[in-house]
Protein backbone atom coordinates (compact mmCIF):
# COMPACT_ATOMS: atom_id res chain seq x y z
CA UNK A 1 0.00 0.00 0.00
CA UNK A 2 1.28 3.54 -0.85
CA UNK A 3 0.30 6.81 1.63
CA UNK A 4 0.41 9.98 0.62
CA UNK A 5 4.41 10.23 2.38
CA UNK A 6 6.13 6.38 2.57
CA UNK A 7 5.63 3.30 1.30
CA UNK A 8 4.31 0.17 4.01
CA UNK A 9 6.71 -2.74 3.08
CA UNK A 10 4.25 -5.96 2.49
CA UNK A 11 5.85 -9.30 3.72
CA UNK A 12 6.71 -10.24 0.95
CA UNK A 13 8.38 -7.45 -0.12
CA UNK A 14 9.99 -7.31 3.65
CA UNK A 15 11.57 -10.86 2.90
CA UNK A 16 12.79 -10.58 -0.43
CA UNK A 17 15.06 -7.29 1.28
CA UNK A 18 16.27 -9.81 3.51
CA UNK A 19 16.70 -12.08 0.94
CA UNK A 20 19.04 -9.93 -0.98
CA UNK A 21 20.82 -8.85 1.96
CA UNK A 22 21.24 -12.15 3.19
CA UNK A 23 22.94 -12.63 -0.58
CA UNK A 24 25.03 -9.16 -0.21
CA UNK A 25 26.44 -10.70 2.74
CA UNK A 26 27.61 -14.11 1.28
CA UNK A 27 28.83 -12.56 -1.59
CA UNK A 28 31.21 -10.47 1.05
CA UNK A 29 29.75 -7.09 -0.07
CA UNK A 30 28.21 -5.91 3.16
CA UNK A 31 29.62 -3.08 5.00
CA UNK A 32 32.31 -3.54 7.40
CA UNK A 33 32.91 -1.13 10.17
CA UNK A 34 35.68 1.12 9.15
CA UNK A 35 38.39 2.41 11.50
CA UNK A 36 37.69 5.45 13.28
CA UNK A 37 34.27 6.15 11.50
CA UNK A 38 31.73 7.19 13.79
CA UNK A 39 28.08 6.05 13.76
CA UNK A 40 26.13 8.25 11.42
CA UNK A 41 24.78 11.35 13.11
CA UNK A 42 20.82 10.40 12.47
CA UNK A 43 19.29 6.72 11.86
CA UNK A 44 16.57 8.03 10.12
CA UNK A 45 16.23 8.18 6.24
CA UNK A 46 13.75 8.88 2.91
CA UNK A 47 14.24 8.24 -0.39
CA UNK A 48 11.76 8.09 -3.34
CA UNK A 49 9.87 5.56 -4.53
CA UNK A 50 9.00 5.67 -7.86
CA UNK A 51 7.92 2.58 -10.50
CA UNK A 52 9.62 2.22 -13.82
CA UNK A 53 12.96 3.62 -13.68
CA UNK A 54 14.84 0.77 -12.85
CA UNK A 55 18.09 1.58 -14.63
CA UNK A 56 18.80 3.56 -11.50
CA UNK A 57 18.98 0.32 -9.50
CA UNK A 58 21.75 0.34 -7.28
CA UNK A 59 19.33 3.64 -5.29
CA UNK A 60 17.00 1.10 -5.09
CA UNK A 61 18.95 -1.94 -4.26
CA UNK A 62 21.00 0.26 -1.50
CA UNK A 63 17.74 -1.14 0.97
CA UNK A 64 19.97 -4.30 1.53
CA UNK A 65 23.23 -2.35 2.92
CA UNK A 66 21.46 0.60 4.92
CA UNK A 67 20.74 -1.35 7.92
CA UNK A 68 24.15 -2.36 8.20
CA UNK A 69 25.54 1.53 7.76
CA UNK A 70 23.22 2.43 10.79
CA UNK A 71 20.25 3.43 9.58
CA UNK A 72 17.19 2.12 11.74
CA UNK A 73 14.54 4.13 10.09
CA UNK A 74 14.05 4.10 6.28
CA UNK A 75 11.31 5.33 4.68
CA UNK A 76 10.58 5.19 0.79
CA UNK A 77 8.25 7.95 0.21
CA UNK A 78 5.84 7.76 -3.39
CA UNK A 79 7.33 10.38 -5.53
CA UNK A 80 5.39 9.63 -8.83
CA UNK A 81 3.34 12.35 -8.80
CA UNK A 82 6.19 15.07 -7.67
CA UNK A 83 10.34 14.26 -9.27
CA UNK A 84 13.32 13.30 -7.30
CA UNK A 85 15.06 16.15 -7.97
CA UNK A 86 11.92 18.22 -6.59
CA UNK A 87 11.17 16.18 -3.50
CA UNK A 88 14.76 16.59 -2.51
CA UNK A 89 15.07 20.07 -2.99
CA UNK A 90 11.60 20.44 -0.87
CA UNK A 91 13.46 18.27 2.01
CA UNK A 92 10.87 15.58 1.26
CA UNK A 93 13.22 13.34 0.70
CA UNK A 94 17.26 12.68 1.63
CA UNK A 95 18.74 11.72 -1.92
CA UNK A 96 18.37 11.00 -5.44
CA UNK A 97 19.41 9.97 -8.01
CA UNK A 98 18.82 10.66 -12.21
CA UNK A 99 20.61 11.43 -15.39
CA UNK A 100 23.12 14.55 -15.07
CA UNK A 101 21.23 16.70 -17.13
CA UNK A 102 18.20 18.14 -15.02
CA UNK A 103 20.16 18.11 -11.79
CA UNK A 104 22.31 20.86 -13.48
CA UNK A 105 19.53 23.29 -14.49
CA UNK A 106 18.29 22.97 -11.16
CA UNK A 107 21.30 23.53 -10.03
CA UNK A 108 21.62 26.71 -12.19
CA UNK A 109 18.18 27.55 -10.89
CA UNK A 110 19.69 27.78 -7.60
CA UNK A 111 18.00 25.00 -5.97
CA UNK A 112 20.09 23.70 -2.99
CA UNK A 113 21.45 20.82 -3.92
CA UNK A 114 24.67 18.89 -3.65
CA UNK A 115 26.10 16.24 -6.33
CA UNK A 116 28.08 13.80 -4.16
CA UNK A 117 28.68 10.82 -6.34
CA UNK A 118 28.24 9.61 -9.59
CA UNK A 119 25.99 6.01 -9.66
CA UNK A 120 26.59 4.22 -13.26
CA UNK A 121 27.03 5.01 -17.06
CA UNK A 122 25.25 4.21 -20.19
CA UNK A 123 21.57 3.85 -19.90
CA UNK A 124 19.85 6.50 -22.74
CA UNK A 125 19.52 5.50 -26.74
CA UNK A 126 18.54 7.09 -29.00
CA UNK A 127 16.29 5.77 -31.58
CA UNK A 128 15.48 6.99 -35.28
CA UNK A 129 13.15 6.16 -38.03
CA UNK A 130 15.37 4.81 -40.83
CA UNK A 131 15.67 8.14 -42.94
CA UNK A 132 16.79 9.75 -40.29
CA UNK A 133 20.49 8.36 -40.65
CA UNK A 134 22.49 10.75 -38.61
CA UNK A 135 22.36 13.04 -35.47
CA UNK A 136 22.45 16.42 -37.86
CA UNK A 137 19.92 14.78 -39.97
CA UNK A 138 17.44 15.61 -36.66
CA UNK A 139 17.18 19.10 -38.02
CA UNK A 140 13.46 20.14 -38.50
CA UNK A 141 12.12 16.36 -37.05
CA UNK A 142 9.86 16.10 -34.23
CA UNK A 143 11.07 14.23 -30.96
CA UNK A 144 8.88 13.65 -28.40
CA UNK A 145 9.51 14.03 -24.57
CA UNK A 146 7.67 13.43 -21.53
CA UNK A 147 8.25 17.20 -20.15
CA UNK A 148 10.60 20.19 -21.61
CA UNK A 149 13.65 19.71 -19.37
CA UNK A 150 13.39 16.13 -17.82
CA UNK A 151 16.11 13.41 -18.49
CA UNK A 152 15.40 12.65 -21.80
CA UNK A 153 15.06 16.61 -23.33
CA UNK A 154 18.55 17.46 -21.51
CA UNK A 155 20.05 14.46 -22.81
CA UNK A 156 18.87 14.93 -26.38
CA UNK A 157 19.59 18.95 -26.20
CA UNK A 158 23.10 17.60 -25.40
CA UNK A 159 23.75 15.86 -28.11
CA UNK A 160 22.13 18.21 -30.39
CA UNK A 161 24.49 21.48 -29.28
CA UNK A 162 27.60 19.06 -29.06
CA UNK A 163 27.01 19.00 -33.21
CA UNK A 164 26.24 22.73 -33.27
CA UNK A 165 22.66 22.95 -33.85
CA UNK A 166 19.91 24.09 -31.61
CA UNK A 167 17.20 22.57 -29.73
CA UNK A 168 15.75 25.50 -28.96
CA UNK A 169 14.83 26.34 -32.90
CA UNK A 170 16.26 23.67 -34.91
CA UNK A 171 13.68 20.81 -33.96
CA UNK A 172 10.20 20.40 -32.73
CA UNK A 173 9.40 18.86 -29.74
CA UNK A 174 6.00 17.16 -28.13
CA UNK A 175 5.30 16.47 -24.78
CA UNK A 176 3.88 12.75 -24.22
CA UNK A 177 4.43 10.06 -21.67
CA UNK A 178 6.14 7.15 -22.13
CA UNK A 179 3.79 4.71 -23.66
CA UNK A 180 2.12 7.39 -25.81
CA UNK A 181 5.55 8.46 -27.60
CA UNK A 182 5.98 5.05 -28.06
CA UNK A 183 3.08 4.58 -30.10
CA UNK A 184 3.42 8.06 -31.63
CA UNK A 185 6.98 6.61 -32.75
CA UNK A 186 5.32 3.08 -33.98
CA UNK A 187 2.94 4.94 -36.32
CA UNK A 188 5.85 7.50 -37.87
CA UNK A 189 4.21 10.74 -36.37
CA UNK A 190 7.92 11.32 -34.59
CA UNK A 191 11.10 11.25 -36.12
CA UNK A 192 13.02 9.97 -32.68
CA UNK A 193 12.81 9.16 -29.70
CA UNK A 194 15.06 8.99 -26.25
CA UNK A 195 14.73 5.85 -24.15
CA UNK A 196 15.66 4.41 -21.39
CA UNK A 197 14.94 0.74 -19.71
CA UNK A 198 12.47 -0.58 -20.10
CA UNK A 199 11.03 1.71 -23.18
CA UNK A 200 14.20 1.22 -25.09
CA UNK A 201 13.84 -2.83 -24.85
CA UNK A 202 10.14 -2.37 -26.10
CA UNK A 203 11.16 -0.10 -29.12
CA UNK A 204 13.88 -2.38 -29.26
CA UNK A 205 11.73 -6.10 -29.01
CA UNK A 206 8.94 -4.41 -31.83
CA UNK A 207 12.17 -3.31 -33.98
CA UNK A 208 10.91 -0.20 -34.33
CA UNK A 209 13.66 2.27 -35.68
CA UNK A 210 17.03 2.10 -35.31
CA UNK A 211 19.72 3.39 -32.76
CA UNK A 212 21.14 6.44 -33.50
CA UNK A 213 22.99 6.64 -30.63
CA UNK A 214 23.87 4.46 -27.56
CA UNK A 215 25.21 6.35 -24.60
CA UNK A 216 27.33 2.97 -23.34
CA UNK A 217 29.37 2.64 -26.20
CA UNK A 218 29.35 5.60 -28.02
CA UNK A 219 31.86 8.19 -27.60
CA UNK A 220 32.09 11.14 -26.23
CA UNK A 221 28.95 9.74 -24.07
CA UNK A 222 30.15 7.05 -23.11
CA UNK A 223 33.18 8.45 -21.37
CA UNK A 224 30.81 10.34 -18.75
CA UNK A 225 28.58 8.97 -16.12
CA UNK A 226 24.77 9.25 -16.78
CA UNK A 227 23.12 9.39 -13.57
CA UNK A 228 24.52 10.97 -10.36
CA UNK A 229 23.52 11.06 -7.42
CA UNK A 230 22.65 14.12 -5.15
CA UNK A 231 21.86 15.09 -1.52
CA UNK A 232 20.01 18.46 -0.16
CA UNK A 233 22.86 20.61 1.16
CA UNK A 234 21.55 20.76 4.38
CA UNK A 235 21.55 17.42 5.03
CA UNK A 236 25.83 16.78 3.53
CA UNK A 237 26.56 19.88 5.66
CA UNK A 238 24.56 18.51 9.27
CA UNK A 239 25.40 14.89 8.70
CA UNK A 240 28.62 14.36 7.22
CA UNK A 241 29.29 10.66 7.93
CA UNK A 242 25.22 9.52 7.13
CA UNK A 243 25.73 11.58 3.76
CA UNK A 244 29.26 8.87 3.19
CA UNK A 245 27.48 6.17 4.93
CA UNK A 246 24.33 6.35 1.99
CA UNK A 247 27.22 6.70 -0.53
CA UNK A 248 28.62 3.66 0.00
CA UNK A 249 25.13 1.98 0.27
CA UNK A 250 24.50 2.59 -3.18
CA UNK A 251 27.90 2.04 -4.59
CA UNK A 252 28.11 -1.56 -3.45
CA UNK A 253 25.10 -1.39 -4.44
CA UNK A 254 26.06 -0.59 -7.92
CA UNK A 255 29.31 -3.43 -7.68
CA UNK A 256 25.78 -5.87 -6.69
CA UNK A 257 24.26 -5.36 -10.13
CA UNK A 258 27.07 -6.62 -11.80
CA UNK A 259 28.06 -9.44 -9.52
CA UNK A 260 24.70 -10.70 -8.98
CA UNK A 261 22.26 -9.50 -12.63
CA UNK A 262 19.38 -12.26 -11.74
CA UNK A 263 18.95 -11.85 -8.16
CA UNK A 264 19.39 -7.82 -8.66
CA UNK A 265 16.76 -8.11 -11.26
CA UNK A 266 14.49 -10.30 -9.11
CA UNK A 267 14.66 -7.85 -6.11
CA UNK A 268 13.19 -4.63 -8.78
CA UNK A 269 10.64 -7.34 -9.41
CA UNK A 270 9.14 -8.23 -5.90
CA UNK A 271 9.55 -4.38 -5.01
CA UNK A 272 7.53 -3.57 -7.65
CA UNK A 273 9.81 -1.31 -9.70
CA UNK A 274 9.20 -3.24 -12.98
CA UNK A 275 6.80 -6.29 -13.35
CA UNK A 276 9.23 -7.52 -16.33
CA UNK A 277 12.20 -9.61 -14.64
CA UNK A 278 13.59 -10.25 -18.30
CA UNK A 279 13.71 -6.69 -19.34
CA UNK A 280 15.44 -5.74 -15.70
CA UNK A 281 18.16 -8.68 -15.99
CA UNK A 282 18.68 -7.46 -18.92
CA UNK A 283 18.98 -3.97 -17.28
CA UNK A 284 21.38 -5.41 -15.03
CA UNK A 285 23.47 -6.87 -17.93
CA UNK A 286 23.64 -4.12 -20.02
CA UNK A 287 24.16 -0.49 -17.84
CA UNK A 288 27.77 -0.15 -16.77
CA UNK A 289 27.51 -0.41 -13.07
CA UNK A 290 30.79 -1.85 -12.00
CA UNK A 291 33.10 1.11 -13.52
CA UNK A 292 31.81 3.86 -10.79
CA UNK A 293 35.57 3.68 -10.16
CA UNK A 294 36.73 4.46 -13.14
CA UNK A 295 35.31 7.85 -13.89
CA UNK A 296 35.72 11.14 -12.93
CA UNK A 297 32.46 12.87 -11.66
CA UNK A 298 33.49 16.61 -11.84
CA UNK A 299 34.30 16.00 -15.93
CA UNK A 300 30.82 14.33 -16.08
CA UNK A 301 29.52 17.78 -14.76
CA UNK A 302 32.17 19.89 -16.77
CA UNK A 303 31.11 17.97 -20.06
CA UNK A 304 27.59 18.57 -19.69
CA UNK A 305 27.49 21.62 -18.49
CA UNK A 306 29.22 22.53 -21.43
CA UNK A 307 26.65 21.20 -23.40
CA UNK A 308 23.10 22.73 -21.83
CA UNK A 309 25.03 26.32 -21.63
CA UNK A 310 25.58 25.82 -25.62
CA UNK A 311 22.09 24.78 -25.74
CA UNK A 312 21.13 28.15 -23.92
CA UNK A 313 19.32 25.89 -21.01
CA UNK A 314 22.11 26.94 -18.17
CA UNK A 315 23.35 30.21 -17.43
CA UNK A 316 25.93 29.27 -15.27
CA UNK A 317 29.34 28.28 -16.24
CA UNK A 318 30.59 24.94 -15.48
CA UNK A 319 33.07 26.43 -12.57
CA UNK A 320 30.23 27.64 -10.99
CA UNK A 321 28.61 24.91 -10.73
CA UNK A 322 31.22 22.51 -9.58
CA UNK A 323 32.35 25.03 -6.83
CA UNK A 324 28.59 26.00 -5.24
CA UNK A 325 26.65 22.16 -6.10
CA UNK A 326 29.14 19.63 -6.11
CA UNK A 327 30.98 17.68 -2.77
CA UNK A 328 33.22 14.74 -3.94
CA UNK A 329 34.90 13.95 -0.39
CA UNK A 330 32.62 11.00 -0.17
CA UNK A 331 33.35 9.80 -3.34
CA UNK A 332 37.00 10.18 -3.06
CA UNK A 333 37.59 8.48 0.05
CA UNK A 334 35.01 5.59 -0.92
CA UNK A 335 36.82 5.18 -4.50
CA UNK A 336 40.24 4.34 -2.05
CA UNK A 337 37.82 2.60 0.29
CA UNK A 338 35.94 0.35 -1.86
CA UNK A 339 38.96 -1.30 -4.13
CA UNK A 340 37.01 -3.12 -7.02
Amino acid sequence: MHSQHARRFSRRRFLGGLTLAGMAGLLGVRPRPVAAEPPPETTRLRLGWAPGDFCSAPYYLAEAFLSGEGFTEVQWVDIRASSSLKATAAGEIDFGSNFIGPTLTRLDAGDPLVLVSGTHLGCFELFAREQVRAIRDLKGKTMAVRAQGNTEHTFIASILAYIGLDPRKDVHWVERPRDASTQLFAEGKIDAIAAQPPQSQELRARQLGHVLLNSTVDRPWSQYYCCMLYTHKAFAQQYPVATKRVVRAILKAADLCTSEPQHAARFLVDKGYTESYDYARETMQDVVYSQWREYNPEDTVRFYALRLQEAGMITSTPQKIIAQGTDWRFFNALKKELKG
